[in-house]
């Protein structure tokens, strides 16, 4: 251990939270076997941090040493409840043997349980929507707030559906363990689910100053390699592939000054290459396969993106027959909006225009702002402002994110001083 001031400490503290806290919180699921305790043991062991660091100096694995912590606090707490409940101190000594020390709990080990709980949180015996929210709570750390915005869904109903799936975990006996091959299958659409709506939050953040939380992509393309390397199957690397290339727009998306800046306005040569000719060479491979569904056919179109040098070069014919597939194989609202686009792009801004207009007359995504925001941005090009700005308008009570809105109302300036 080295010595640090208290402020140096805290600062390293802070880090270690924000980067390495669900993976703590995953191995002390797996020692504890209860989601309450290892929250609180998590809790307890940065507590620690604060409180020893400072004195001892910041050990050299600060993740082993929190997990330790965590476990030793958590076997104190339970040895107190003991007194009132005989099945605490049984827990306690299950947990309790000793030899546990800090170098006990390699990289590697802690590593592993992050996947253990993916598919402990996506377990059968849980409601398919309680499978998700308790992976993006549990596994990334994510809000009920946010989880919510993610599904359209209140808070409040979110956080019951956490409350009863763990009690179903606790109840149920449900193992921390990654599945034998043979039950593999039956898990993997959920789980792929929850990765890329994780991707999906830290690629386009669903609220806040910022556009993206690189935080949560890489997190989400770290689960995604390793589920690739545990179950290599063509929608697995279908979702690596799709999360590659659009991850390497990243740099490309947001101003220095942090504001949005859209596909048709990109510096492509900011785009990652190194992603790109990763994501491009794992869609072949997917696509080789011949069983393939909605992830691989999304990195089909990323993968059109990334060869065109710019918007008009596109091979937007290519894209609307993928869209078309896609529509088939996993229709959507969003995925209709998004073959909208791709036809606005082949055969005309009335085309668009008229598709877009029909998703809204039945309905669909009339609170989503980017609906409202595609139908604001073709009324605009067509000449019909008054059209445009009402469903900027519209688009501007439903944005949650800062740069978006910003976006939105510089649109609405343009359409003020007559800038088309």
């Amino acid at each position: 251990m080295t010595e640090h001031t208290a402020e140096e400490v805290r600062e390293k503290v802070d880090s270690v939270y924000r980067s390495e806290s669900r993976r703590i919180f995953a191995t002390l699921i797996r020692l504890i076997g209860d989601f309450e305790l290892a929250e609180d043991a998590l809790h307890d062991a940065f507590s620690a941090a604060l409180a020893q660091w400072p004195k001892e100096g910041v050990p050299a694995n600060p993740r082993a040493w929190l997990v330790s912590a965590g476990r030793f606090k958590a076997i104190d707490a339970m040895r107190r409840r003991a007194r009132f409940d005989t099945s605490q101190a049984a827990l306690a000594e299950q947990i309790g043997p000793e030899g546990h020390d800090a170098a006990h709990f390699d990289d590697e080990s802690i590593e592993d349980d992050r996947l253990r709980l993916i598919f402990t949180c996506c377990h059968p015996a849980l409601a398919p929507e309680a499978r998700v929210a308790l992976t993006l709570r549990e596994v990334c750390g994510l809000t009920t707030e946010e989880i919510g915005r993610a599904f359209l869904t209140a808070p409040s109903t979110l956080a019951q559906r956490i409350v009863r799936a763990k009690a179903k975990i606790r109840d149920a006996g449900i193992p921390y363990q990654v599945p034998s091959p043979a039950e593999l299958p039956e898990r993997l659409e959920t789980v792929l689910q929850v990765i890329y709506l994780v991707f999906n939050e830290g690629y386009s953040a669903s609220s806040g100053e910022l556009i993206t939380r690189s935080d949560l992509s890489g997190e989400a393309i770290r689960l995604g390699r390793l589920l690739a390397e545990l179950l290599p199957e063509p929608e697995v690397i279908g979702l690596l592939a799709l999360m590659l290339l659009q991850e390497s727009r990243r740099f490309a998306r947001t101003s220095l000054k942090g504001d949005l800046i859209l596909l048709e306005d990109q510096d492509r040569s900011l785009w990652n290459r190194d992603q790109i000719v990763e994501g491009k060479m794992l869609v072949a491979r997917a696509q080789s396969s011949g069983r393939f569904g909605r992830y691989t056919l999304q990195a089909a179109i990323a993968s059109v993106h990334a060869d065109a040098p710019d918007v008009a070069n596109t091979d937007w014919r290519q894209i609307a027959a993928l869209y078309d597939v896609l529509m088939r194989v996993e229709p959507s609202p969003v995925v209709e909006l998004n073959r909208a686009v791709a036809v606005t792009m082949r055969d005309g801004l009335e085309a668009g225009l008229a598709l877009i207009d029909a998703i809204l007359a039945r309905g669909d995504l009339g609170d989503y702002h980017l609906a409202h925001g595609a139908r604001a941005d073709l009324c605009r090009q067509l000449g019909r402002t008054a059209e445009a700005r009402a469903s900027y308008k519209m688009a501007l009570t439903l944005v949650r994110q800062e740069p978006e809105r910003r976006f939105l109302e510089r649109r609405l300036a343009e359409l003020d001083r007559g800038a088309v």
